[in-house]
């Protein structure tokens, strides 16, 4: 009766969701535990990519303010790329991180490596992180929402793929020493997740080399696809590299508001004005200027207890500028 009720509350839970396709609606339903965790990954993701480019004259603010799980970015630019690889990413450590703590029910911990002895001095034990279930069911959620088969369902495709393989990448190996004293003579290691910031910083830098690739038609002697993307190169029909990012256009240059390329503007936007790098007034207000915004902000301070019982603070006062673009 209880599986019931919870199958009940699942389908309609999952009927609300916007931005689900028919796949994900069915993963949802027979998954409601692990829908938990992929949701808090796709969020992981969006928050990650905002602090990212806080600083930035597109700061990643109008991705997933509908839906953490519908299609994002209009143009198929390098921003459109790292949103895509750092939500797979986001989905596939919240997914790890949910079946080593228990949370998901047909997961745990890894343990294909348990007892496995390595160079003699240690071998493989405690609960490593199943880094590979999560990245098996990010790829089943995700990937199921490129229902067309054009060259933007590819390039979604490819940096999801990138986002799985950046946690896979940077997982981390602790160890627990095992002997008399504190000896050492035998050391247990597992695999653990790193801080999600490092695989956010780990994708910054594909980012910042991400590959401009078209998309054709015909088949390779590597690909058994109709449709591939090649990498614009010397070498005719070279591959992408699964771990590039990847993408069709340029990135337009944000200044102005158009919400059909995905730009929200910097008009209003705070900026530093002793900067001349991101985040400087120059560059992020696109050479329209800023305006400068003075205040006094008041606070206690110097507070002291005096026994017994009441404390006594002076009152501080600073007068502060801001500045944001025209």
């Amino acid at each position: 009766t209880m599986s019931s009720v919870v199958a009940f509350s699942a389908h309609i839970i999952c009927n609300k969701i916007p931005g689900l396709t028919a796949t994900q609606r069915r993963i949802c339903r027979v998954r409601p535990d692990a829908i938990v965790a992929i949701g808090n990954g796709a969020k992981l993701g969006i928050k990650e990519c905002q602090r990212q480019f806080q600083y930035h004259r597109w700061n990643c603010t109008a991705v997933g303010n509908d839906s953490v799980f519908g299609h994002v970015v209009v143009v198929g630019s390098r921003e459109a790329a790292y949103v895509y690889a750092i939500s797979s990413a986001g989905v596939t450590y919240s997914v790890t991180q949910a079946c080593s703590r228990g949370n998901i029910s047909r997961c745990g911990c890894d343990r294909t490596k348990a007892g496995m002895s390595l160079w003699g001095d240690w071998k493989w034990g405690g609960c490593s992180a199943d880094v590979r279930y999560g990245m098996r069911l990010a790829r089943r959620f995700l990937d199921a929402r490129e229902l067309e088969w054009d060259a933007r369902s590819l390039m979604n495709l490819h940096n999801n793929k990138a986002g799985r393989k950046a946690v896979k990448q940077n997982m981390l190996t602790e160890c627990k020493c095992h002997g008399v004293s504190g000896s050492c003579t035998m050391k247990t290691c597992w695999k653990t997740l790193p801080s999600f910031s490092q695989i956010g910083n780990f994708l910054m830098k594909r980012y910042h080399t991400a590959k401009k690739v078209t998309a054709f038609w015909g088949k390779l002697s590597s690909s058994k696809e109709p449709l591939y993307l090649h990498q614009q190169s010397k070498r005719h029909h070279r591959k992408p590299r699964p771990k590039d990012l990847v993408y069709l256009q340029p990135s337009p240059n944000y200044c102005d508001m158009d919400l059909s390329r995905g730009s929200s503007g910097t008009v209003g936007r705070r900026c530093n004005q002793t900067s001349n790098n991101i985040g400087g007034c120059d560059l992020l207000c696109c050479g329209r200027g800023y305006n400068t915004h003075q205040f006094t902000r008041t606070w206690q301070c110097n507070c002291k207890f005096h026994w017994c019982c009441f404390v006594n603070c002076n009152t501080c006062r600073a007068r502060t500028e801001i500045y944001a673009c025209k």
